[in-house]
């Protein structure tokens, strides 16, 4: 038997309405980031979520960032 790493974002309608979150939490990538934005560090979101580890915070990036990558850029007339 192969092991199979259990994906880090997941998105469940029953969850926080669907958004995005850390596999087992409520925590949405979303407050993550916004936690960020609001100049907190990885080490105070740590402190202040002691159920996620860097690894969590890392994937929560990694996700917006891909998600903004999906984006397409339309020419203005």
């Amino acid at each position: 038997m192969t092991n199979v790493e259990k994906p880090r974002i997941v998105s469940d309608p029953a969850i926080m309405m669907g958004k995005p979150t850390i596999s087992g939490t409520r925590i949405t990538v979303e407050h993550i980031l916004r936690m960020f934005a609001a100049g907190h560090t990885e080490e105070s979101i740590l402190m202040a979520h002691p159920q996620l580890n860097v690894e969590a915070i890392r994937a929560a990036q990694t996700y917006a960032a891909d998600s903004l990558s999906d984006w397409r850029v339309i020419a203005a007339e």
